[in-house]
């Protein structure tokens, strides 16, 4: 069974800064994929941004150029830096592993950002 265990959620304030991770308790170089991806509430889930293994990488419009996604394969985890926050970034941060059967999730941390 894996887990993928997030942290580093939080309050901040529009125009601030978070740094979200992820860890996997097995190497991520086993996953085609790893992302993050969100819910606000009373929305559907939708994503953020992704990694492959390959590490190509794909970012949701809404957040290019203010989120990076980074990950450390030694230390089996991936990472979201979110500069330039804005109230609609408020969600629950979700981090995701896929494989060729199977889709993991993390259980989510909070991010709000406060106008």
């Amino acid at each position: 069974q894996v887990q993928l265990v997030e942290s580093g959620g939080g309050l901040v304030q529009a125009g601030g800064s978070l740094r979200l991770s992820c860890v996997a308790s097995r190497t991520i170089s086993s996953f085609n994929a790893m992302g993050w991806y969100r819910q606000a509430p009373g929305k559907q889930r939708e994503l953020v941004t992704t990694i492959s293994s390959g590490g190509r990488i794909n970012y949701a419009d809404s957040v290019l150029g203010r989120f990076t996604i980074s990950r450390d394969i030694a230390k089996n985890g991936v990472y979201l830096q979110m500069n330039s926050l804005k109230p609609e970034d408020t969600a629950v941060y979700y981090c995701g592993a896929q494989t060729l059967r199977y889709e993991y999730w993390g259980q989510g941390t909070q991010v709000t950002v406060s106008s």
